[in-house]
């Protein structure tokens, strides 16, 4: 299993490609907080519920200085698929080899109904303007998810 990401760990670097096809790093955002989340799936409920809930609040965290990507081991046609028909606004990686998945600790043993399964981890990160992880988050619900993130972060979560 992947070493777990803990706060005041430099982030580790990523260069994926989003769903139009387009290379996107984690070095593009330098210089703002960057909300980096892991999904398993594109298109299922959970994941979602949880994309929606991002783009529904990016002008907020926008306005707070956040920026918000989603990676998942979807490939990039999936990705577009899964922005067109829920209508989302925030940026999306693909990763489907999982090595960035594994070098920020969100791939490996999970529990699933009951059972012990390999997978990803749902999992959530804030890194900062140099690069550095100021939250780590592992196993996050994905309903009421960007609601608590909002409030550990001390944002206000008044729609």
């Amino acid at each position: 299993m992947s070493t777990r990401l803990q706060p005041s760990d430099k982030a580790p670097e990523f260069s994926l490609t989003n769903d139009e096809g387009k290379t996107v790093s984690l070095a593009d955002f330098r210089g703002r907080r960057v909300i980096v989340y892991f999904y398993p799936a594109a298109m299922t409920p959970g994941c979602a519920k949880q994309a929606c809930d991002f783009s529904d609040s990016l002008d907020r965290l926008h306005a707070e200085g956040f920026e918000v990507i989603g990676i998942s081991p979807d490939k990039p046609e999936k990705l577009a698929k899964f922005r067109e028909r829920d209508s989302l606004t925030i940026t999306l990686l693909s990763d489907p080899d999982k090595a960035t998945l594994n070098e920020w600790g969100a791939f490996g043993e999970k529990k699933l109904y009951g059972k012990v399964v390999e997978g990803v981890i749902r999992s959530t990160f804030v890194v900062d303007a140099d690069g550095f992880i100021e939250v780590a988050q592992y196993n996050v619900r994905a309903t009421g998810h960007v609601a608590k993130l909002r409030r550990d972060l001390g944002l206000d979560v008044a729609t």
